[in-house]
């Protein structure tokens, strides 16, 4: 995981820290979700990089596969550089692909902790303003009567 992914409350190094946010707890699962959609948008950014110095990698080899064709060169060396711009060009649109999926998992991931923020903030805090001790989470359906 990169260094440069921005400090999320709940989380230490990457994993969830402090008791309230241990396993699938509140600030956890928020923690992991944030974190998520930030590394897609480092990823994201990384691809939209890759994706400009392959483009511009692709112009130059073909360029120089210009040259060497008026130059009178081989024509299998020729037929090599064109090879290599062809596959430049074709990382290129890869690294599109791969922003798009960046993209498709960042706004799930923003979602995603939307609605669990939606859904569980109120009880999580009710639960921490009651200032009685609550069950780990998961503890009443361990304990639950079972079919």
């Amino acid at each position: 995981m990169s260094d440069n992914l921005p400090a999320i409350p709940g989380m230490n190094n990457g994993v969830a820290s402090g008791s309230a946010s241990t396993g699938n707890g509140f600030l956890a699962l928020a923690g992991r979700t944030a974190k998520l959609a930030a590394s897609a948008l480092f990823l994201k950014e990384g691809m939209h990089l890759l994706r400009s110095h392959m483009q511009a990698n692709a112009g130059a080899a073909m360029r120089l596969s210009e040259m060497c064709g008026q130059a009178e060169v081989e024509p299998r060396f020729t037929s090599m550089i064109e090879d290599v711009s062809t596959s430049l060009t074709a990382v290129a649109e890869a690294s599109g692909e791969m922003v798009n999926a960046a993209d498709a998992v960042d706004t799930d991931a923003r979602g995603f902790n939307g609605a669990h923020d939606r859904e569980y903030r109120p009880g999580y805090e009710a639960s921490n303003g009651s200032g009685v001790r609550q069950a780990k989470p998961g503890f009443y359906r361990r304990t639950g009567r079972r079919s």
